[in-house]
């Protein structure tokens, strides 16, 4: 069959774009053909079979989004008119979604949406003016899928006719063969070496946007209360960039990388991950971590405390900084729990190992 996807794909970086990665993968791989329509990049390319499809636009926050709607709405059409298409899935359901339902419905093609969880927890939940459009994409869609229980449920009460019926849960998955312990890359040296890193510390690391919902500042001011020694590695780029490394000022041992595309060499050197987020729907990066035999913290919010347990890490409060430190000295001060955490973490990465096919017109 053909399928067409809508959203965020490699070169850019997210969540998103690896969910969709992993299911286009899978899809190729079973004979399948698939066309993803993603925001503009420089580097857009076809990959490893997967046909990828670069719209026009600007990155200018608030313009990115409406330009890529009408760009992305045009390319689909064109595509689906060209290659006979048999599914749409849009993932994210503003904008990508909303173009994949209203293209769909003008051509009768079947359209799947995948919620990610901000979309909902940060756009529906918290802006008022996204009612309407968020309804629209749940209403039109045959069927929608949440990546998470906690996902699933905030959902489904959400006042749409028939939401129950076409909702599913479909939760991310992990590529235990990219991320694993056996590597060879030795970013330890390279903090050494680049970073001028001087001691031999466990390592805490942070891998994500630098924005607020994340929740990095409190990493930091919970760095300059704790009673043990590590060093904090923080990976990612983003409009908090600025203020972070601001606050970091004056706090040993914190190290900023930038934006990496090689988070599968980084987190096998590191000892524990950290994801504080205010709300995440899933927490991809947290399974990739147990899947490089990282323990892990995060906060108890959302599909995040579907994921951690308590053989393989810790889940703190993230409106409390002592909370989060008490979190990270907890596992920093007691070795035997820290290697008790990190032998468990592949196993429980291998829980979300298997990526599903989530089309009926494929099981």
């Amino acid at each position: 069959m053909k399928i067409a996807m809508v959203g965020q794909f490699p070169p850019h970086i997210g969540g998103v774009g690896v969910h969709i990665n992993s299911l286009a993968h899978e899809l190729v791989k079973r004979g399948h053909t698939v066309y993803v329509i993603t925001y503009p990049h420089k580097d857009i390319k076809d990959i490893d079979g997967i046909h990828v499809i670069g719209t026009k636009g600007v990155n200018i926050p608030g313009l990115r989004g409406l330009g890529f709607y009408f760009n992305a709405k045009k390319e689909l059409k064109k595509l689906c008119e060209k290659e006979n298409i048999d599914i749409i899935h849009g993932h994210y359901l503003v904008p990508a979604g909303l173009v994949a339902v209203e293209v769909g419905e003008k051509l009768n093609i079947k359209t799947y949406v995948t919620a990610h969880g901000s979309d909902i927890f940060e756009l529906y939940n918290k802006k008022p003016y996204t009612h309407h459009i968020i309804k629209k994409v749940l209403k039109k869609a045959d069927i929608v899928l949440a990546v998470s229980h906690a996902l699933y449920d905030n959902i489904l009460k959400i006042d749409v006719n028939g939401l129950s019926k076409k909702l599913r849960l479909y939760q991310n998955s992990v590529d235990i063969s990219k991320f694993n312990q056996e590597n060879n890359y030795d970013f330890k040296k390279e903090l050494k070496e680049e970073y001028n890193l001087n001691n031999d510390y466990p390592i805490l690391v942070f891998v994500g946007n630098l924005i607020p919902r994340k929740n990095v500042n409190s990493i930091i001011e919970a760095k300059k209360i704790a009673k043990t020694n590590y060093n904090l590695v923080i990976v990612g780029d983003g409009p908090e960039k600025d203020n972070l490394k601001k606050l970091a000022e004056n706090v040993d041992n914190i190290y900023f990388t930038g934006a990496r595309r090689d988070v599968e060499k980084i987190l096998p050197n590191c000892d524990t991950l950290i994801l504080p987020s205010h709300t995440e729907s899933f927490g991809l990066v947290l399974i990739e971590a147990l899947a490089c035999g990282c323990s892990v913290i995060g906060s108890n919010v959302g599909g995040i405390k579907e994921i951690i347990t308590d053989d393989v890490g810790v889940l703190v409060n993230p409106e409390d900084i002592k909370s989060i430190s008490n979190g990270i000295d907890k596992i920093f001060s007691d070795n035997k729990l820290l290697n008790k955490f990190k032998s468990n973490a592949r196993s429980r990465a291998c829980d979300f190992s298997e990526v599903e096919i989530p089309y009926d017109e494929l099981k």
